[in-house]
């Protein structure tokens, strides 16, 4: 008898009770992190456990993620890098420079506009949108 892992399934329960912004900011993700710990008094820090690694054409690229997890919460905040050397963790969003995903509890309307005006504030963002999960292609890729 073969086992068949249900990817689809497996995607779906990643992202139950997600929501996910788009971020246009011709930034390095140290700096955009810097500005957002200042001015949000958040504290995304580098999470190597959770790099997610893409091969694509004999090729290896690596894409970080910082991980901030709110206090007295199941909130976690992931902001993805959509771009390494080239190649995009979503390619169907090759002008999104960042992805930022709320993941562990549920974040309502009022909370989710609050941080998508204060990273509007960040210096260097241009595009701060919300993401539809069911229109990524590539969700799969963003699973750590």
């Amino acid at each position: 008898m073969k086992l068949k892992l249900d990817i689809d399934s497996l995607n779906d329960d990643f992202f139950e009770t997600t929501r996910l912004l788009g971020i246009t900011a011709p930034l390095k993700n140290f700096q955009l992190c810097w500005q957002l710990n200042k001015m949000m008094g958040f504290n995304f820090r580098l999470n190597p456990d959770n790099e997610i690694h893409v091969k694509k054409k004999e090729r290896n690229y690596f894409f970080n993620i910082y991980e901030w997890q709110e206090a007295n919460s199941f909130l976690v905040h992931y902001l993805y890098h959509n771009q390494y050397d080239g190649e995009y963790l979503l390619p169907e969003f090759k002008h999104i420079d960042f992805l930022w995903l709320m993941k562990g509890d549920s974040v309502d309307d009022e909370k989710c506009d609050w941080i998508k005006q204060a990273i509007k504030n960040v210096t260097g963002v241009q595009m701060v949108a919300e993401l539809n999960i069911e229109q990524i292609k590539n969700k799969g890729n963003m699973v750590f």
